[in-house]
């Protein structure tokens, strides 16, 4: 049973730092990608990163700079280390996993991240971000 939990959210105010963790299991990482997506109240869910088996990263462009994720395989644990924050970044985020082999050609990894067909998330942890 896939199982991932989040934790590490919080407030801070603008241009400060948060690492988000997820403990993630239950899936094998060379079929998944694994990655962080967002969701704020009365918008459209974001995928923020993704990384898969061979640690290649992807980023949405609104965070291309000032966000890192990276995965230590021996804890099975996903980090989302968040610097120079906007209030913008306020979301609720969650980490998921995406079974790439399934995604069809059109649909990337982050942009699947969150869809029930390809994978799994979390209850996720709410970042909120003041000016």
């Amino acid at each position: 049973q896939v199982q991932l939990v989040e934790s590490g959210g919080g407030s801070v105010q603008a241009g400060g730092s948060l690492r988000l963790s997820c403990a993630a299991s239950g899936f094998a990482y060379t079929i998944y990608n694994i990655g962080w997506f967002r969701q704020a109240p009365g918008k459209e869910r974001e995928g923020v990163a993704t990384i898969n088996s061979d640690g290649s990263t992807s980023y949405a462009d609104s965070v291309k700079g000032r966000f890192t994720i990276s995965l230590d395989n021996a804890k099975n644990t996903l980090y989302l280390q968040m610097n120079s924050l906007k209030p913008e970044d306020t979301a609720m985020y969650h980490c998921a996993s995406v079974e790439s082999g399934r995604l069809p050609i059109w649909l990337t990894a982050i942009q699947a991240l969150g869809d029930p067909d390809f994978g799994y998330w979390g209850q996720g942890t709410q970042v909120t971000v003041s000016s």
